[in-house]
């Protein structure tokens, strides 16, 4: 028998779905985001011609040299920390909305408390994107770096007895502008593309695919969005960018010397295939979230709130 959630009950569930919708989306799109990463730390200070002429390109030559388990590589540290980040994301989105419509008194918030809630989720998530990206980016690009064995744990304990917590937390700033602008668009499109579209005694099939084309248009439309934050974390994120690599300062440098260096259209490098990760995954996740496996596993209520 199904009973109405308490406070504890409402969030646990909303961490486990979170947390459950964040590993069924890694799981699914990793390889794009690796082939979106080794686009990305592409650079042209070697003077010659670029590793991967494009991102269909970088998919078969990563194929064919490291073989299928290297579109997974790097996936391990994605998946130990997408549970905290993806739970965080959506949960206090979800919380931030609750309580705006209580303050409010209205089922439906404004664009500004919808903006507000997305910033607030962004904000909270970088304390496990920040790490998660960092590792994961070595991670990714590890292949390329002659005699380099190291884990992502090794890499962690060795970045941390040099620098602290410092060294984990590289490229936080340009995490912070990448994540919280992603979500002041991605979440008011959902929240309202999901508003728009409602239509009174649907069926929950119908809402759940209503719910997978919203936010994944959502997810292609904020990730395109900021996508040059996302190469310039990249950028400066990358720990071992080669012998000739060149040496960035900080986030206005970074852009500085991106345009300087490759022009402005650098800044959308792997564009596309950040485009095809972030949208299903996004939709993966929201539509997972929407489902509620934890109210079905604990056998509570299933009414949304």
């Amino acid at each position: 028998m199904q009973t109405e959630l308490s406070t504890f009950d409402r969030l646990r569930c909303k961490v486990f779905n979170g947390a459950f919708a964040g590993v069924v989306g890694v799981t699914c799109t990793f390889p794009l985001d690796l082939v979106k990463t080794r686009m990305q730390s592409q650079n042209k200070s070697g003077g010659g011609p670029p590793k991967y002429r494009n991102a269909a390109h970088c998919f078969q030559s990563v194929v064919r040299g490291e073989g299928f388990r290297g579109l997974y590589r790097g996936v391990g540290v994605n998946l130990l920390l997408i549970n905290p980040e993806k739970a965080i994301k959506l949960v206090v989105n979800d919380e931030l909305r609750r309580n705006f419509a209580k303050r409010s008194g209205k089922q439906k918030i404004s664009v500004l408390h919808e903006v507000l809630a997305g910033a607030g989720a962004g904000s909270c998530q970088i304390v496990i994107t920040t790490p998660m990206e960092l590792l994961k980016i070595q991670m990714q690009l590890a292949s390329q770096i002659p005699g380099n064995k190291m884990t992502a744990l090794q890499l962690a304990k060795q970045l941390y007895s040099e620098k602290g917590l410092r060294g984990l937390y590289k490229g936080t700033l340009v995490t912070a502008l990448r994540d919280v602008s992603f979500s002041c668009v991605y979440f008011p499109l959902v929240g309202i593309g999901c508003s728009y579209f409602a239509s009174e005694g649907e069926d929950k099939f119908t809402s759940f695919m209503k719910t997978l084309a919203i936010a994944s248009f959502a997810g292609a439309s904020a990730s395109g969005l900021v996508t040059p934050f996302d190469v310039v974390k990249t950028r400066i994120q990358t720990i071992s960018p080669g012998v000739n690599a060149v040496k960035y300062n900080g986030v206005p440098d970074t852009f500085a010397k991106v345009i300087k260096n490759e022009g402005f259209g650098a800044l959308y490098k792997g564009c596309v295939p950040r485009m095809s990760v972030i949208a299903p995954l996004m939709a993966i996740a929201q539509s997972v979230y929407f489902i509620g496996v934890a109210e079905m596993l604990f056998g509570v209520n299933d009414k949304k709130y």
